[in-house]
């Protein structure tokens, strides 16, 4: 076989006979340097059409933490408090900057994996939820403990505003929004 270029599948697989055949040749020969050869353009090949994508960041934090035997308790340094943690991990939350720094530094994650984009479990907008900016006039609403509704919460979990209310109807994160849910209203701060 002649040395060349891999650009088909054909001469793929050509040049994997090849390095098969050859496998066993000492370096230094002309056997073992075309074995050296043929493997580089194979590996180029390689990585060329069939790269391996990188695990998303959660992942690569699960198989880090399976492979070191590391419990959640054991990434309180790197991200923070128990209900942080299961944020995290449960897909709640976006990993930070300072979250990425700690996890490399700390468990040797490439920060190129930790740093990409993944998914989000995000709440969509229940039935009966209807969200609006606080209104100035004085009247005061029930608070209702049991939700905590925030702009910033809207913006994280990407919840919408009844169509006649905009993002800049929100001035602040700490706007107050009034909650509608299954008809019993509250003032949220």
């Amino acid at each position: 076989m002649d040395i060349k270029p891999i650009r088909t599948e054909e001469d793929y697989e050509t040049a994997l006979e090849e390095i098969e055949r050859l496998f066993d040749s000492e370096p230094g020969t002309p056997e073992g340097d075309k074995l050296e050869v043929l493997t580089i353009l194979v590996n180029a090949y390689e990585e060329e059409h069939y790269s391996i994508p990188l695990p998303e960041p959660i992942e690569a934090i699960e198989y880090h933490m399976e492979r070191l035997g590391l419990s959640r308790r054991d990434l309180e340094p790197y991200i923070g408090a128990p209900s942080r943690i299961s944020e995290i991990l449960n897909r709640k939350r976006p990993l930070t900057m300072n979250m990425i720094r700690r996890l490399h530094a700390g468990l040797g994650i490439p920060i190129e994996i930790l740093a990409q984009q993944y998914e989000l479990d995000v709440v969509n907008e229940p039935s009966g939820f209807e969200i609006f900016p606080r209104k100035s006039s004085s009247k005061s609403y029930p608070a209702n403990p049991n939700i905590l509704i925030t702009t910033q919460f809207l913006e994280q979990y990407k919840l919408h505003a009844p169509s006649d209310k905009t993002k800049s109807d929100f001035k602040s994160k700490s706007d107050a929004v009034v909650v509608t849910w299954r008809g019993s209203e509250g003032l949220i701060n």
